[in-house]
């Protein structure tokens, strides 16, 4: 609760905490001191679908006890942890300090397990069943929103099973792509292109590039303008994975295929960013997330654990 913007709420929670238990007291002393004046039979005279009457009888004592428990539990669980506004309790305990002492506990725990693969190369620890296992947790935790849980990805979502890599596919690249994070961004080329029918001409020659049946005479026209994309796409759509710029030339489409979805990428341009896992995973299971990656795209060549 100390993170509240305005004292004004804090003091408001604390005030409504202390207000509430305290009246609880109060409800309890008066009703334990005040008693309706018993009838003969011993009933307040309240009498409901015609035979039911309220007896005038105190509340049993354990059950007393129970409500003063209760007021005093509330005032020491108040005193040692938060509950009072912005004040944090003696005992300084948080959500976000267990989290965090519960994540690095958990780290100290599996460093054992991690201390293996460490001095392992990425193919060898792609070969291992017990490493791959680990991998695909930490993907499926961490990786899996984005990519999919087959890790095949989506429109905006690169395919990692496949073997064409923005950034470059070799272990130290993944490595490098998993710890820091990625971030795309191709620029609005419309106006460098020149007029709307530049635009479909040059997104009809991309369409060639691939293989694809399209209007040879819009194609050719394009292809002279395609320079103003070839500085990142490269001579021929053959990419650069030194700044991520895809290829251009093959048949995988990372944001829909088609002329309307090549016209609306130059038009608007693009801007996709990849988070890195600096920081949320430990060095050892990046490698482990990183060789599980790798070895999706690499399985004829990963090397097979030798057990000794």
């Amino acid at each position: 609760m100390n993170d509240f913007i305005s004292s004004f709420w804090a003091n408001y929670v604390a005030v409504a905490a202390v207000v509430s238990i305290v009246a609880c007291g109060l409800l309890l002393w008066v009703t334990a001191r005040g008693r309706i004046a018993p009838t003969d039979d011993n009933t307040t005279g309240h009498v409901w679908d015609e035979d039911l009457r309220e007896a005038n009888n105190p509340l049993p004592m354990w059950w007393v006890g129970l409500f003063v428990i209760t007021i005093i539990f509330a005032f020491v669980y108040l005193a040692f942890f938060p509950g009072l506004g912005s004040f944090n309790g003696k005992l300084g305990w948080s959500a976000v300090g267990q989290y965090e002492a519960e994540v690095a506990q958990a780290d100290k725990d599996l460093v054992p397990v991690y201390a293996a693969f460490q001095t392992m190369p990425v193919e060898r620890i792609a070969g291992d069943p017990k490493a791959m296992a680990i991998g695909e947790r930490l993907f499926m935790n961490n990786c899996s929103q984005c990519h999919g849980s087959d890790a095949r990805g989506s429109k905006g979502f690169p395919n990692l099973t496949d073997v064409d890599w923005l950034h470059g596919g070799t272990p130290d690249k993944i490595i490098e792509t998993v710890t820091k994070g990625r971030i795309g961004e191709m620029p609005p080329m419309a106006a460098a292109v020149g007029t709307p029918d530049d635009v479909k001409n040059v997104a009809q020659y991309v369409l060639s590039l691939s293989g694809r049946s399209t209007d040879s005479v819009r194609a050719g026209l394009g292809k002279s303008k395609f320079t103003a994309c070839a500085a990142c796409h490269g001579i021929g759509g053959v990419g650069n994975q030194g700044i991520g710029a895809p290829r251009l030339n093959d048949e995988i489409w990372l944001h829909g295929f088609g002329e309307n979805a090549i016209v609306a990428m130059i038009n608007g341009g693009k801007h996709n960013v990849m988070p890195g896992q600096e920081g949320r995973l430990t060095e050892a299971q990046i490698k482990v997330v990183a060789s599980y990656v790798w070895g999706l795209s690499n399985k004829a060549v990963a090397l097979p654990v030798v057990l000794p």
